[in-house]
């Protein structure tokens, strides 16, 4: 059995590397509605829904919560640093959800394809 030790480090770490995952995915949504656009802005958008899903898996808050809370300040960031009108934010939320969904499988296989590798 393997054990870990979380240190503040491992949780900052992961973090930020979630951050980053959801300021890509973000660019990536906010790229596909409104075109040719400053990638500078999605690294607003992805930090505190990173932070929310990582304070609150790490306090087991249900999904039923967690996912609705993360949308709610994902679309929030979005109208805050695109300053765009609802609908348009509505729909750059709904596609970096899409889009980080996808992508998140996409890693995951990946990652367990490669863990399973022989050799």
């Amino acid at each position: 059995m393997l054990l870990q030790t979380v240190t503040p480090i491992t949780v900052l770490g992961t973090t930020l590397l979630f951050a980053l995952f959801l300021s890509v995915t973000a660019h990536l949504a906010a790229r596909n509605v409104l075109g040719d656009i400053d990638p500078r802005r999605a690294l607003y958008v992805g930090p505190l829904p990173a932070v929310i899903g990582v304070v609150g898996g790490a306090f087991a808050v249900p999904a039923a919560l967690l996912v609705p809370a993360a949308l709610l300040v994902d679309g929030a960031m979005f109208a805050w640093s695109y300053d765009q009108p609802r609908r348009i934010v509505v729909g750059m939320t709904v596609i970096h959800a899409v889009i980080t969904t996808l992508l998140g499988i996409v890693l995951l296989g990946v990652s367990l394809l490669l863990a399973t590798m022989p050799g």
